[in-house]
């Protein structure tokens, strides 16, 4: 088993039986100090004390394994940054309402406020380009499949 199925298997009774779920593991291998950075959200957010307590945990069955044969590693574990891509169904539900930019595997963007998502898609409003005249039709929403999207982010504004 490699580490980060290892990690994930690890981590499991930690998720407070689904509270929490696994956005990513990431394992880089170093002669001098291996780091695993493990990313955990949660339907409602998870705090700081919360990742601590896992990371606690974890850190001490991982050292117990030697995971990296007794080689020093760090282990980093958080929830994703504003700035990090959604990547489960999961993460999008819980932005529902907010402001999303959508990267298409056409190289295509996409931006408007999710509103709602799906078993396989998603669907946004779209802004306009330009402020809307008075006769102009309504914006209707877009539906867009998991498939075709390549990266999705959050949009922070501070107005």
């Amino acid at each position: 088993m490699d580490v980060k199925a290892k990690v994930n298997e690890l981590l499991q009774p930690y998720l407070n039986e689904d509270q929490y779920f696994v956005v990513d593991i990431q394992v880089s291998p170093s002669r001098i100090r291996a780091k695993i950075t493990v990313l955990l959200d949660s339907d409602t957010g998870i705090t700081i004390e919360e990742c601590a307590r896992i990371s606690r945990k974890l850190g001490n069955q991982l050292e117990e394994l030697e995971i990296f044969d007794g080689q020093p590693f760090t282990l980093e574990v958080s929830s994703p940054g504003v700035d990090e891509p959604l990547v489960l169904r999961r993460q999008y539900l819980k932005n529902v309402g907010r402001e999303i930019e959508v990267l298409l595997n056409d190289g295509q963007t996409r931006k408007g406020k999710l509103e709602s998502v799906g078993e396989e898609a998603i669907i946004i409003t779209e802004k306009p380009l330009k402020k809307p005249k008075k006769n102009d039709p309504p914006i209707e929403p877009t539906e867009i499949p998991f498939a075709e999207i390549k990266k999705s982010t959050i949009q922070i504004s501070f107005k």
